[in-house]
């Protein structure tokens, strides 16, 4: 309703429930807002271990790669037997509305090699394995990253529309509301005043 509506009681009413309406979306998206900010921050938190994880995992990865290639130099042959993982699957889960990756992967109790013992060392063994806590860890960093991408675009918006509320349409209606009780008030007293004036004229 915009603040110049006429000044009628039926306006005042409707003005009073767009305002409690607005003041309830308000509460909600301001609810919204701080539950998406605590589910981003545990996964800030994560994001931040997760780091320091992958940077040593690689490290130790690469490390042993160097060792078994220079201890049997066959790791362009070894890697033609390691096949394709299809068994990712990825799903969401919704967070206040927000829908936030889930990677399900099916890690074993014990990691098998792929290809043949003969001709490797126990040094190509260790890199494969320490390679798999390497993409384990990746596909958690990944799940991990979009979501906090994700939270932080929905705060952003949530944040947009509860400031909308807030600074301008909740303002607008208090005003409106203001300027037509005054209104009617005012129209109540002349009112007042003509039914004065016709009693007496009556009288007379």
């Amino acid at each position: 309703m915009a603040a110049q509506a006429v000044a009628t009681k039926g306006n005042l009413i409707k003005a009073r429930k767009s305002l409690g309406l607005a003041q309830n979306g308000f509460e909600l998206m301001d609810r919204k807002r701080n539950i998406l900010i605590r589910e981003m921050m545990s996964q800030v938190e994560k994001v931040k271990i997760l780091r320091e994880q992958i940077t040593s995992a690689y490290q130790t990865g690469y490390y042993l790669l160097q060792q078994a290639n220079m201890s049997s130099g066959m790791i362009t042959a070894i890697t033609e037997h390691i096949k394709v993982d299809d068994s990712i699957k990825l799903t969401y889960r919704s967070v206040m509305g927000v829908e936030v990756p889930n990677i399900i992967y099916h890690q074993p109790d014990s990691v098998e090699v792929p290809y043949g013992l003969e001709g490797t060392s126990s040094r190509i063994d260790e890199a494969y394995i320490q390679f798999q806590k390497v993409k384990q860890i990746t596909l958690v960093l990944a799940e991990v990253d979009n979501s906090i991408y994700r939270l932080a675009n929905a705060i952003s918006k949530t944040q947009k529309r509860a400031n909308a509320l807030k600074n301008v349409v909740i303002p607008r209606y208090q005003s409106s509301i203001k300027e037509m009780t005054e209104s009617l008030e005012e129209k109540e007293r002349e009112e007042f005043s003509r039914m004065k004036v016709i009693k007496a004229q009556k009288e007379n």
